[in-house]
């Protein structure tokens, strides 16, 4: 009588599974012991063996939880940290990062037609320059740029119908003095 190893090989390729699940019965070791094939002999080999073990599971639980937790902001105090913040969060890619929000939305409102071709080139070397923090930075920009803008064309209306009006006056005044003129020189 061996250990069984030969059959617990032979078990575990003819129900295709690890040889770590192969789990024999007490009992049937002498049996067991005597098959030696894959073949015809082995039908009864299957018969004796209790076919699958439990298979060894890999939990990923605690992982999960301790990562839920770090979104809330636990283990991350300064004994948790091991690389500079630089290594940890570059600020290159936090500059790319900012960057293709801000052109995103500079290219959505373009889109849009919320912004013209102008104020977008303008907007877009700014972002470039670094001159917003963020997007609502730059929206709030985009909010009083287009109000100075809407304000600027109302003033040039009321501009412009003021000079209408008082171009209007003024030749009216050249008419009636000019009919005053023809009027004296008539008589």
């Amino acid at each position: 009588m061996g250990n069984g190893r030969v059959q617990r090989r032979l078990a575990a390729s003819v129900l295709k599974i690890g040889k770590r699940r192969v789990r024999m019965d007490a009992n049937e070791v002498e049996e067991i012991s005597d098959a030696r094939c894959k073949g015809g002999g082995c039908g009864r080999l299957e018969d004796q063996l209790d076919l699958q073990g439990a298979v060894h599971v890999h939990t990923r639980y605690r992982v999960r939880r301790r990562l839920e937790a770090k979104r809330k902001g636990r283990h991350t105090g300064v004994g948790k940290r091991k690389g500079s913040s630089e290594a940890r969060m570059p600020t290159k890619v936090q500059w790319m990062r900012r960057l293709r929000v801000l052109r995103r939305l500079l290219r959505k409102y373009r889109a849009a037609d919320k912004i013209d071709r102008h104020l977008y080139h303008k907007l877009y070397l700014k972002c470039k320059g670094n001159v917003f923090k963020n997007k609502r930075n730059l929206m709030e920009h985009i909010f009083k740029a287009k109000a100075e803008k809407k304000r600027e064309l109302e003033i040039r209306a009321q501009l412009e119908a003021r000079r209408k009006k008082s171009k209007a006056i003024r030749e009216k005044r050249e008419a009636r003095i000019k009919k005053k003129e023809d009027a004296i020189r008539r008589k």
